[in-house]
């Protein structure tokens, strides 16, 4: 009998162990370890978060950037062609101007010709009248001379 009694006294401390172990030990060390489990999940859920918004940003980040060399590269052309539009401009500005000075020009000469002309036909009345008096050996008065000088102008 006494290898009933002492199985019995073993299986009752046995059953109290395991009792004491399930209330004190088993449910604390359980509690603790699915609040280990839950944080390791949630730091894992948090950097599959994280790798996504870093993604997503990357994304952002990238469009962003391309949207700037666009926008940048845009208003180089801008500039480019608003550059080539001055020089257009000016270009036809300056050719303008060119005409402009060369008919200035053109007009002087055709009057400083036209002065030079009369200045001639003048010049060669006078010589023609003074050798017209030589041949004629006579005087030509004022009032001949002016009759002969605006004859010899329509003539020419």
């Amino acid at each position: 009998m006494n290898i009933n009694i002492t199985l019995v006294a073993q299986i009752l401390a046995f059953a109290v162990l395991v009792w004491l172990v399930s209330k004190y030990l088993w449910t604390p060390l359980s509690a603790l370890m699915e609040a280990r489990r839950q944080k390791i999940a949630d730091g894992l859920s948090a950097s599959e978060r994280g790798k996504h918004e870093l993604k997503l940003a990357q994304e952002r980040s990238a469009e962003l950037l391309r949207e700037t060399k666009e926008k940048a590269n845009d208003i180089i052309a801008q500039a480019n062609a608003r550059s080539n539009q001055i020089l257009e401009d000016a270009r036809v500005n300056a050719k303008a101007e060119a005409e402009r000075i060369v008919a200035q020009a053109s007009a002087e000469i055709d009057r400083e010709v036209n002065r030079a002309k009369d200045a001639l036909r003048s010049q060669v009345s006078a010589i023609a009248v003074v050798g017209a008096e030589r041949i004629l050996k006579r005087e030509v008065t004022n009032k001949d001379h002016e009759a002969a000088l605006a004859d010899l102008i329509a003539h020419i």
